[in-house]
């Protein structure tokens, strides 16, 4: 198309990230509401590239990068059913993060402008690694995402700041450099056969499908590793709970709502589509980690106190839900990997900003110290009533929609191999699940009130949390009711990808 609205939806957040960074002295309370405009700016380009699916065709740029005798790389954007939930995902959540940390005193007070470019530098990051159709600019873009969110971590963050930002950026900066490793491999290969090293999606594709299944499966390996890290998977999880712990409110609602996606969305984007015969090749270890993820992080979450680490390792296991569902290979199990993807975001960004909340109002999130807050924050507690529901997979809310489908999809997988005893994995899982949510909630809000904390000066949401939360909950019961809506955009790509894998 000819206005470069897919740039623009990379070159706003930018413009206000160095806005709001030298807004330094007297204006640093101001950067709130700079911050709020470039995010609202970028939110509705999205959503006009939401509401114009019928031209994803055409919704593509490229401008020539590098260009020699021996390498092309271009910084090329498009948009398809697999990533424009996350485009749209990601500018939703920047903005009501902005919207609900507007009266948080941990931004106000400790240089809100540098908070607020943080936050628009990791939509920079996570736009271009939503919409780059080039292996070298979606590298880069990756690599952007991390250190706004090191940064984020470390100066905002709880007592433990600096190990958990450490942590994370070690964990997640290695096994990208592993993932970049297999780029390069697949690179090199591909130049064995067109005499130029193009670091293009569409270019290497068309190579890798001809390639034989061993090099596949080996570089096939490389980038599960790098993405399965990122999601993460059960046994890459326990940077995680120590990030999701220490991190502010906004910076766990990005890192939980799209930032863990990246991983998920690699593997559908690059792995099956560039590695068929890896993946059929690794099909039953993508189905084993996801299970063991499912299970091991609902198992976790019964162990925890800490409200919001409780939540940290509940993704664990919901993220594991799309690694199952990605691993059956089938139509429905990817369809509805990328519907939980997509549902996971808007749930868990409801769940960061109520544990923020209790830490915030109440002084701890310590689930014994914890009782009798529904009688004190009523609205809170209807949030976190909802929002647990949701996450459980109550019929009629977005969660359901994307939990069920996958195990039915994995239903059909164990039955066409005669291993119909796997399905007690999941029904473990829904089993936990129910029990923590609720042993979580019956204590926290209708428990009997604690002696051990002062809860007379324990307030309500405000007006800009209630504006944020109400946002989400509406769209999780609207996607809950009519999940067609986002079905329509997953299910054309996915019957693409079925037949690159060969799979019906």
């Amino acid at each position: 198309m000819d206005f470069p609205i897919l740039s623009l939806l990379i070159l706003v957040p930018m413009i206000g990230a160095v806005l709001t960074l030298v807004m330094g002295g007297g204006r640093q309370k101001s950067a709130k509401y700079v911050a709020a405009a470039f995010s609202a700016v970028t939110l509705v380009l999205a959503l006009f590239v939401l509401f114009n699916s019928d031209s994803f065709s055409s919704m593509s740029e490229s401008y020539e990068w590098i260009k020699t005798d021996f390498v092309s790389i271009s910084f090329s954007l498009a948009v398809d059913g697999l990533s424009i939930l996350m485009v749209f995902l990601t500018a939703l959540l920047v903005f009501l993060v902005v919207v609900f940390s507007a009266e948080a005193e941990e931004v106000e007070t400790d240089r809100p402008n540098y908070f607020h470019t943080l936050l628009l530098a990791m939509e920079v990051g996570l736009m271009g690694v939503y919409m780059a159709s080039d292996y070298f600019l979606f590298y880069v873009m990756w690599e952007v995402t991390l250190i706004p969110m090191y940064f984020m971590i470390s100066w905002y963050g709880g007592p433990r700041r600096h190990y958990a930002a450490i942590k994370f950026f070690i964990y997640t900066h290695v096994a990208s450099l592993v993932m970049l490793i297999g780029i390069f491999a697949m690179g090199f290969k591909a130049a064995e056969v067109t005499g130029v090293v193009d670091f293009s999606f569409a270019s290497i594709a068309t190579v890798m499908h001809g390639v034989e299944e061993g090099f596949q499966a080996l570089v096939f390996a490389l980038l599960f590793f790098g993405f399965a890290v990122k999601m993460p998977a059960v046994p890459f999880h326990t940077w995680l709970p120590d990030a999701h712990t220490e991190a502010p409110t906004g910076g766990s609602v990005l890192l939980a709502g799209v930032m863990l996606k990246m991983g998920s969305y690699g593997i559908i984007r690059i792995c099956l589509e560039a590695l068929p015969l890896g993946a059929s090749y690794w099909q039953w270890v993508i189905i084993a980690i996801g299970l063991v993820s499912i299970v091991y992080g609902a198992y976790a979450c019964i162990a925890q106190k800490d409200l919001k680490k409780m939540v940290a390792f509940s993704s664990i296991s919901h993220m594991g839900m799309v690694m199952l569902g990605i691993g059956c290979l089938s139509d429905a199990g990817i369809t509805f990997a990328v519907f939980q993807m997509f549902a996971h975001g808007l749930i868990t960004a409801i769940l960061f900003m109520v544990c923020g909340m209790t830490g915030h109002k109440v002084g701890t999130r310590e689930i014994p110290l914890l009782g009798g807050l529904a009688g004190k924050m009523p609205v809170y507690a209807t949030f976190m009533m909802f929002a647990f529901m949701a996450s459980l997979g109550l019929p009629g809310l977005v969660g359901f929609w994307g939990e069920f489908p996958v195990i039915f999809a994995f239903y059909e997988f164990i039955v066409a191999n005669d291993m119909l005893w796997l399905l007690l994995f999941c029904m473990l899982s829904l089993m936990l699940t129910a029990g923590y949510y609720l042993w979580a909630m019956q204590r926290t809000l209708f428990g009997p009130e604690t002696t051990k904390i002062d809860l007379s000066h324990a307030h309500d949401v405000s007006k800009t949390e209630f504006a944020a939360m109400a946002v989400l909950c509406v769209l999780v019961a609207f996607f809950g009711m009519w999940p067609d809506a986002a079905l329509q955009f997953i299910e054309p790509y996915t019957d693409g990808l079925i037949d690159i894998l060969g799979v019906i």
